[in-house]
């Protein structure tokens, strides 16, 4: 498994090599319908299929996709599936940060690579022009946050406490 939205569902690993034999790790991973497919409106335009969706998402989202991304679909099953280079730099990557101001330096770049990709999934003007100039936008998202920590907290207490 990757992430939550994994469990369930078909993950795959495959090992290529080159003609150098420098190997190639694919990820080969099920991708079934949003759970906000059957909210869309009629008329408007829905992925084909789970991994189309997946796919059409990332390379929205990222500055610069994976050249492996690709979809393929199960002709015995009807399974979507999304294709990605698996690559582990994301460890290296976090452990490198972990330095004594590095958790701030780590949150902070998340924060920044959130903002950039939903910034290129709209339009950055209208949503600058949406948001404003005043802090009203960054004090609702920290009440949130606040509020979704205190509820993890207590979710966990919650939990400890059943398990006692």
């Amino acid at each position: 498994m990757v992430g939550i939205g994994s469990v369930g569902r078909v993950c795959a690993v495959g090992l290529y090599a080159d003609a150098d034999g420098a190997p190639l790790f694919l990820q080969i991973k099920e991708a079934r319908e949003s759970v906000m497919a059957p909210l869309v409106l009629p008329g408007h335009r829905i992925s084909a299929s789970g991994g189309e969706r997946v796919v059409e998402g990332q390379r929205i989202m990222q500055a610069a996709s994976d050249l492996f991304l690709g979809t393929a679909r199960s002709p015995a099953s009807g399974r979507a599936y999304y294709v990605r280079q698996l690559k582990n730099h994301k460890l290296s990557d976090v452990a490198e940060m972990m330095s004594r101001d590095g958790p701030k330096r780590y949150a902070a770049l998340c924060g920044r690579t959130l903002a950039r990709a939903h910034a290129r999934s709209g339009d950055a003007a209208m949503i600058a022009g949406y948001l404003g100039t005043g802090d009203g936008f960054d004090r609702a998202v920290a009440e949130f946050a606040l509020a979704y920590a205190a509820q993890t907290q207590a979710d966990h207490a919650a939990l400890l406490e059943r398990d006692a």
